[in-house]
Order: C-alpha cells, then structure tokens, then sequence
C-alpha cells in the first residue's frame, strides 16, 4: 500500500462539478492499493501518517504532527500510485489491485486513520472520476509505501 501526503492550507474533491468534500488546513492523503496488500499495511500507514511531524512549530520548524495542529485530512483513492513505467511511454498499472481488493482496504484505512486522530476523515468517493483540488503547503509532499518501511 502507497500513500502521498501533501500538507495543505485547503484541499476539496468535485466529482461532476459538484463538491463532495473539503478541508482547511491538514493533510490531503492519496491511497493506492495492490493486490499483496494486507489490514495491516492500512494499519501501519494511518499511524505513520497521523505521527508524521510536518507541520510547523512556533519556531517554523517541521515539528508538529496533525492532531498537535487540529489539522483536517482528506483521503483519495488513487490507483496510479502503482503505475509501472519501466517499459514504453504508457503506464501499466497491473500492479494495483482490482476493486474487491482494493475497496475494503481503502475503506479500512479511513477507519485506522479516524481512530488514530480521533475525529472525522473526509473522502472522495471510491473509483469515480474526481476533480481535486489543492493548495500545497511549502510544498511538503511525502510518499510512503508500507512495504519499504521508509
């Protein structure tokens, strides 16, 4: 399981031009799934994401953790953080799991990760075509992949 965090003053996702969710100041988080991937792996990275010190301390330092700052987070399916593109120019994404895997996988992060920050976590939705929107703060973004542990 893949994770890109972006910390952001305000981030929203339309689908259909309609907005279906928005935060203020937090962490946007995209979540790509393959097949080999366990609870454990959502487990793992929802405590690693709501821990990760990347927001500013009174001295501007990157210090704080989310819930140290109350900060918002917004969570996105994004199948494309497997992309393989190590032949050709077209990326191949044969490593992200199919639907039945990857849904419920999905679905239990954004639990793990309301648990671990004890408040709401907002969401696109699951597979649709998704307008996101976002100001990068910093920019900081941050990839982490559970098998790599790093």
């Amino acid at each position: 399981m893949r994770i890109l965090i972006q910390r952001v003053t305000r981030a929203s996702v339309a689908i259909g031009g309609e907005t279906v969710s928005e935060i203020g100041p937090g962490m946007l988080i995209f979540v790509g799934v393959e097949e080999s991937d366990t609870e454990e792996d959502g487990a793992w990275l929802a405590g690693k994401a709501a821990r990760l010190r990347i927001f500013d301390d009174e001295n501007g330092v990157m210090n704080l953790d989310i819930r140290s700052v109350g900060g918002e987070a917004l969570v996105v399916s994004q199948f494309t953080l497997h992309a393989s593109t190590k032949k050709g120019n077209r990326p191949s994404y044969i490593r992200a799991a199919p639907e039945p895997v990857s849904r419920p996988l999905y679905e239990r992060f954004v639990e793990q990760l309301e648990t671990e920050l004890g408040h709401k976590v907002f969401t696109g939705r699951f597979g649709a075509d998704m307008a996101v929107e976002l100001v990068n703060d910093g920019p900081v973004t941050i990839w982490i992949d559970s098998k790599q542990k790093e």
